[in-house]
């Protein structure tokens, strides 16, 4: 029984240290995904089902830590217990339909930011936080504590917000109907990703076999694989492979930065993916819809910065707001682990007495 109290705190804190790596990896692909989308299509980028395949078209990355996680495996297991692949067909079904439905949400996404600046995506995003702690009740009975609850209130009262100042940022030569579509695709983006979330929450709970980083790798890269092939067809019906090469000769940037921007664009997509599901298998969907909503705000400053979008009062608010509600959801969660480590230990240290009785 020794071994199990040495080892139970070891799995917290190596569960701890890979949660704090999946937040910079969503953080980075939070931030600077959008960015890249919005920098093809203002200098002449016009494909929207290309752009939308971008977001994981990059999913051959995913290989390289699979096939190190492997060579590790190699060392300390045994040949016969070590596999590169340890995905089961029902498993791999689940992330292919979660992987079709992401390759719609991809196009909706790309829709919307092709139509609208930056700022004005990423408040309409913030919604998603909402469908999400919605869904993540139903599918997965996500428990709220009070301090949860004030997590998604503040944040979304932050996207309530910046609402108030959107007609200003409309970009010029844009037609009503257009804008209108936009936002109405990214509304539809931000309502599919927010049923995504819990829907692979519930994939690992219902999963036959144990759930580990490794696998969680797997499930992203076959995700983004029915994912890009869905954007793969809407390419092909829309004749972008055609297209692509014309209109990277005519990029404003030149030819050559136009397919850095591509390849950019897909490693960063990568990572945005990765750390979403890498936060649910570590705590929650919940979770990860906050720590998306939060990051929201600090790309809209960064459009400010790099695209000279306009920064307004309810923008400062709404990053205030936005950083309340991340402060408040964390300090709920350091409280109730305190409140639980008492009656773990105690519950722990009654198993060797209920032994020596035996």
């Amino acid at each position: 029984m020794e071994v199990v109290k040495e080892s139970e705190p070891n799995t917290a804190t190596m569960r701890k240290a890979l949660l704090v790596i999946n937040c910079i990896i969503l953080s980075i692909g939070n931030c600077a995904g959008p960015l890249m989308m919005r920098l093809y299509f203002i200098h002449g980028g016009k494909r929207v089902w290309f752009s939308s395949w971008l977001e994981t078209g990059g999913w051959p990355i995913i290989l390289f830590p699979i096939a190190c996680a492997h060579f590790y495996r190699s060392r300390t297991q045994p040949s016969s217990e070590n596999k590169l692949f340890f995905m089961k067909p029902h498993l791999f079904i689940a992330a292919a339909v979660i992987g079709i439905l992401t390759g719609l949400d991809d196009y909706l996404y790309a829709y919307g930011v092709a139509r609208l600046p930056v700022s004005t995506s990423s408040l309409i995003i913030a919604s998603q936080l909402a469908f999400t702690a919605g869904f993540a009740f139903v599918l997965v009975k996500q428990k709220f504590t009070s301090y949860s609850i004030n997590a998604v209130f503040l944040l979304t009262i932050g996207s309530g917000v910046l609402a108030m100042h959107t007609s200003s940022d409309r970009p010029a030569n844009e037609s009503n109907r257009e804008y209108v579509l936009g936002f109405l695709m990214t509304v539809g983006a931000s309502a599919l990703y927010g049923f995504i979330l819990p829907l692979v929450e519930l994939t690992y709970k219902k999963a036959k076999q144990e759930i580990s980083y490794a696998l969680v790798m797997e499930i992203q890269m076959v995700m983004c694989l029915f994912a890009t092939g869905v954007c793969t067809i809407g390419m092909l019906v829309n004749n972008d492979f055609k297209v692509i090469p014309r209109e990277a000769r005519e990029y404003e940037l030149g030819e050559t930065k136009y397919y850095i921007v591509a390849i950019c664009s897909a490693m960063i997509w990568q990572c945005f993916f990765l750390g979403a599901i890498g936060v649910i298998f570590c705590a929650s969907s919940l979770l990860s819809g906050i720590i998306i909503a939060v990051l929201l705000p600090v790309t809209e400053i960064l459009a400010v910065i790099f695209y000279n979008e306009s920064f307004h009062a309810e923008k400062g608010v709404a990053l205030a707001l936005s950083l309340w509600g991340f402060l408040s959801y964390f300090y709920g969660e350091i409280k109730q682990s305190k409140e639980n480590k008492p009656a773990l230990e105690t519950e722990m240290a009654s198993v060797p007495n209920r032994q020596e009785s035996v």
